[in-house]
């Protein structure tokens, strides 16, 4: 598993902010809509995204806005965003970043795979005082890691789904025979492994058990 980020420093009475994620080039959508405290870093935001939109945290990640690019500096050797180096993601919080409703910046998750999503700013409300995310809505399954991103993913539909299809074999035996369902989507079980992350950061530790909980995996 992936580390995770630096502790930021709460404020008082932030707004709460309306969050939709979508995962670029799936069809049928892949999305979610969340709230999470506007006092948030980007680095609390990524164990979020990991733990809603169904990923395991086992490669590198960096969010693209407009003003430059967000990573992890002990992990990311990338030279940055434009030959800028990157930004610590521990350091900047939504507020920051995207202060308005309707702005919208990117996340990028397994830079082989390459899975993009956008995110935008729905709603900024009213401070609830809360320091939780929470999954209001969404559609979809998240794709296997290391499949080939959303191409590889399409193609992998298409084998499962045909049992004629010259991989449908290799397919099935890759999964290891487990059945995907591209339609699921379950509220109650995101939310109850959000309400499992610790705020004001996550450590990898943490993030790997609230990950394999959710996943039904136990280390052997």
């Amino acid at each position: 598993m992936i580390a995770n980020l630096e502790p930021v420093a709460a404020k008082s009475a932030a707004p709460t902010y309306q969050l939709r994620i979508v995962l670029l080039g799936a069809e049928p959508s892949i999305w979610r809509t969340l709230e999470v405290p506007g006092q948030a870093s980007l680095g609390w935001l990524h164990a979020v995204l990991q733990t809603a939109m169904g990923w395991t945290n086992s490669h590198l990640h960096h969010f693209l806005t407009a003003d430059g690019r967000y990573s992890d500096p002990r992990l990311n050797e990338d030279t940055g965003f434009g030959g800028q180096p990157d930004r610590d993601e521990g350091k900047a919080t939504l507020l920051q970043i995207a202060p308005k409703a309707g702005a919208h910046f990117g996340y990028e998750y397994d830079f082989g795979d390459s899975w993009g999503h956008e995110i935008t700013v729905l709603k900024i409300l009213p401070a609830s005082g809360g320091t939780a995310a929470r999954c209001l809505d969404g559609a979809g399954a998240c794709p296997p890691e290391d499949c080939g991103g959303i191409y590889g993913y399409v193609e992998m539909l298409k084998a499962l789904k045909n049992p004629k299809h010259p991989e449908h074999k290799s397919m099935k035996e890759w999964l290891g025979g487990r059945a995907i369902d591209p339609k699921s989507f379950d509220l109650a079980k995101i939310n109850f492994w959000l309400g499992k992350l610790k705020w004001p950061r996550v450590t990898e530790i943490q993030l790997r058990k609230v990950l394999m909980g959710r996943d039904n995996y136990t280390e052997g």
